[in-house]
């Protein structure tokens, strides 16, 4: 499965559980939506870190970069290379 594909089934498992997977865009901003709140992204983040063994902790980290399932992937991506 794609990076993109484990974070969407992340995302609909924990946040929207009636939600079947081909409609969630992955570019839907899931912030400003309402689909993660505060602890949501907390949440996010640190799944992100565990998943993929990136040290989040070391890095500096803004929201937009946790804002859609394209963006999560981005910064994964990001992150490996980094």
């Amino acid at each position: 499965m794609s990076t993109e594909g484990e974070i969407k089934r992340f995302v609909i498992s924990n946040f929207l559980p009636d939600v079947p997977a081909d409609q969630l865009s992955s570019d839907l901003d899931l912030l400003e939506n309402g689909v993660v709140d505060s602890l949501g992204l907390l949440r996010l983040i640190t799944w992100v870190g565990d998943e993929y063994g990136i040290p989040v902790a070391d890095l500096d980290i803004a929201p937009h970069q946790f804002s859609s399932v394209e963006a999560i992937a981005d910064f994964v991506r990001s992150a490996r290379v980094g």
